[in-house]
């Protein structure tokens, strides 16, 4: 196979031309330091506040609660961090899940290690958090709850509206990680009683290094980078102003094709789970069937390594990945497959294909084809798929 078949845009996506037109002047023409006082520097200026306009107003949101950040490790790193800092005199317990990205886990773990208590809440074996579980963890120290909006893994898509009603409820701060829903999904962070948002524009056809935090008026949180009076003196640097630009375009073509997109996307994924489930024995779907995002196909294939079949997918021109992009080379399973009772060997066996607008469904009978040739062939020299079958 000559072709590139690309089927790892939960990892990241291809930057839209019309993006990169949208950047271009602002490297070449229009380059001043949007903090400067002198007319050079205006059109950047005045590009920032449109983008943060534009933003605002795909979120239900004010122009002034949107704060530019390097993307969403970053965004997710300030909301938990700086929200700990400014609320540890009310209480110093967080709740999360099992299956939240490691930016969220990560940071949850350092803060641990400073005198917090993190409750990690299970999910089903869908991927969805039990919300019962998460209202009997709130104590009165509870300051913050942080569950994403959907899993970047499986696709499964969080009750984000009752986590929100709960913690309003509760007088607690809740914070989603939207990395892979915003562009992708209708959000409006009053419906959903969100008090912090993180996003990255590479999963929506943007650049990358560039994303933003949401931040509800009236919370305490604290500057996460000092050093500059930027963004409103709560995250110093000079603002990128290319890559914000190029997110605003991304917002605006993301949210007038939103509908078509995830039709076309929802038909091509559901093409995709049709064919391998019917025709390749011994597979699991994982994540919810329907409650999931448009473009998400997770797989776990019993009696093979998930890395074995990702190379030789790879040989072919088929791009996909194991699971998150920011774990690859682990040699240990996915923790949110673990998480929704995978055993550790059915795990290593997992298979994620995230699908684009721009693919199509004679790729997916290609890549489809490919899986069940490989699968047979890894099988065939497995000693524990020759002993179960023998067994059989």
């Amino acid at each position: 196979m000559n072709q590139t078949i690309y089927l790892d845009n939960a990892a990241t996506t291809k930057t839209d031309p019309r993006v990169v037109e949208a950047m271009l002047p602002y490297f070449t023409e229009h380059y001043g330091n949007p903090s400067s006082v002198y007319e050079f520097s205006t059109p950047c200026k005045q590009a920032i506040g449109a983008v943060r306009e534009t933003i605002a107003k795909s979120l239900g949101a004010k122009p002034g609660e949107i704060y530019f950040t390097a993307g969403g490790t970053e965004s997710d790193n300030w909301a938990i961090k700086a929200t700990a800092e400014a609320y540890a005199s009310k209480g110093k317990h967080i709740i999360t899940s099992k299956i939240e990205h490691h930016a969220v886990l990560h940071t949850c773990e350092y803060l641990e290690k400073r005198g917090f208590e993190v409750t990690y809440v299970d999910v089903d074996e869908n991927g969805i958090v039990k919300v019962d579980e998460l209202k009997r963890a709130i104590r009165p120290d509870t300051i913050l709850i942080s569950v994403m909006f959907a899993n970047n893994e499986i696709g499964t898509i969080e009750p984000i509206k009752e986590i929100g009603q709960i913690a309003k409820d509760n007088g607690i701060l809740f914070h989603t990680d939207a990395v892979q829903a915003y562009g992708h999904l209708p959000i409006h962070v009053d419906e959903y009683h969100i008090d912090m948002l993180s996003s990255s524009a590479h999963k929506l056809n943007g650049p990358k290094g560039i994303g933003f935090l949401y931040i509800r008026t009236g919370l305490k949180t604290r500057s996460f980078i000092h050093g500059g009076a930027q963004e409103r003196k709560r995250r110093g640097g000079t603002e990128n102003v290319p890559g914000i630009v190029g997110y605003g375009k991304a917002v605006e073509l993301a949210m007038a094709s939103m509908e078509e997109r995830e039709e076309k996307e929802r038909g091509l994924r559901d093409y995709l789970i049709g064919r391998v489930m019917a025709e390749v024995p011994f597979v699991r779907l994982n994540g919810h069937r329907s409650q999931r995002l448009s473009n998400n196909a997770n797989f776990a294939f019993q009696f093979i390594e998930g890395e074995s079949l990702l190379i030789m997918l790879d040989g072919s021109g088929i791009c996909g990945s194991s699971g998150s992009a920011c774990t690859s080379g682990s040699l240990d399973p996915s923790h949110v497959l673990l998480a929704i009772g995978l055993p550790h060997e059915i795990a290593h066996g997992s298979l994620r294909l995230t699908v684009s607008p721009d693919n199509t469904r004679e790729e997916m009978d290609l890549v489809v084809d490919r899986i069940k040739e490989i699968v047979k062939k890894l099988r065939d020299m497995s000693p524990l798929y020759e002993d179960f079958m023998r067994n059989q």
